[in-house]
């Protein structure tokens, strides 16, 4: 092993012990931490969440996912929380072939949610977030079908776990007031 090789593997041990330091001195808290005395952890936060279902099939499938990543038992019985989300989608063609037919799609799903208090009106946190997967386009029907719901699908993904992300954060920042 050569000096330039050992001084490269202190230089990334210092920056990670750097790294370390500056964290610990702002006091840092990880967001799934366990729960403080008087206080809920975010898993418990989140699992007061009622989701409100979506209308078309995309949308059910995004209702389930967030369920999963907010209540893997089902829906709160007793919910302090409700969360509403609309889901708009579209489809962008690229890469054309010299007969102008598409080769490759980006398919865009933007999701608006609002975050309420139960049985209040007042949003207690707004946001968007946006997913763009691209799929191939072929000459079988068939195989573009699976690619675009194969794109959906990572799409819908995306944004249940940024939704979930962002809920996450808002609660654990209540919680800490």
């Amino acid at each position: 092993m050569s000096w330039f090789e050992r001084m490269a593997g202190w230089s990334r041990f210092g920056l990670v012990l750097g790294l370390a330091a500056v964290v610990a001195a702002c006091n840092f808290r990880p967001l799934y931490a366990e729960k403080t005395e008087g206080s809920l952890s975010t898993y418990d936060e989140l699992g007061t969440v009622r989701i409100v279902s979506l209308s078309d099939r995309t949308g059910q499938q995004l209702h389930n996912l967030l369920r999963d990543r907010f209540n893997p038992n089902g829906q709160p019985s007793q919910p302090r929380y409700r969360l509403e989300v609309v889901l708009r989608e579209s489809e962008r063609q690229l890469a054309l072939r010299s007969d102008e037919t598409a080769t490759r799609a980006d398919l865009s799903m933007i999701a608006d949610y609002e975050l309420f208090l139960q049985g209040g009106k007042q949003t207690v946190l707004r946001g968007t977030t946006r997913s763009v997967n691209s799929y191939n386009i072929l000459e079988s029907q068939y195989a573009t079908q699976v690619s675009e719901q194969n794109a959906r699908e990572r799409g819908l993904r995306e944004l249940a776990d940024e939704i979930r992300a962002q809920v996450a954060i808002f609660l654990t920042r209540q919680n800490e007031e």
